[in-house]
């Protein structure tokens, strides 16, 4: 029996069998303005209670466990369901990979649903002094691995959920003031 390279056929863990070429890429910025000074946002990332009232993924059920320094990151679990569908298990996975305090974040996390990797992001936020506070500029690059459905509301769902989280952010530290 001739042995087959373990490439050939086999799927990477937690991968179901699709067209591994498959990919799309993209980037999106968003810049917001906040009241606060670069330190206190920075501090919003750092601050797990202060974290948790922006950062919180959907559904019930959540559990956190995050550790604020280069080479730390965060684990995030919760089940998600909808009306007349099965509930879904999510998963976010990040790991620091260069923190400046008061002024760049870089991450890099995966999202997950049941076990199955959507996508792959590298994030770097920037905090700059501005005219009435802080001005946060937040850059993703990100790879879908897995599309949902069709894969046209991928790209708009990640965006869109990454301007609601920092709509979370703008309301976690107006509540500091």
């Amino acid at each position: 029996m001739s042995a087959q390279p373990e490439s050939a056929g086999s799927t990477t863990a937690h991968q179901p069998e699709h067209d591994a070429l498959d990919v799309r890429h993209d980037t999106f910025t968003i810049e917001r303005r906040f009241d606060s000074s670069p330190a206190d946002v920075f501090a919003a990332f750092a601050h797990e209670p202060t974290r948790r009232r922006w950062f919180r993924l959907p559904g019930s059920g959540a559990t956190y466990q995050h550790e604020f320094r280069v080479g730390g990151g965060e684990d995030a679990h919760s089940t998600f369901t909808l009306p007349d569908a099965e509930p879904e298990r999510l998963a976010y996975h990040s790991h620091y990979l260069d923190i400046v305090a008061d002024r760049r974040i870089v991450f890099a996390y995966t999202s997950a649903v049941d076990d199955v990797t959507r996508w792959v992001s590298l994030v770097t936020v920037l905090l700059s002094d501005d005219d009435t506070g802080c001005l946060l500029t937040w850059t993703e690059q990100v790879t879908f691995l897995t599309r949902t459905g069709d894969g046209s509301d991928d790209f708009p769902h990640l965006r869109g959920g990454t301007a609601l989280r920092l709509n979370g952010l703008s309301a976690a530290l107006h509540a500091q003031q």
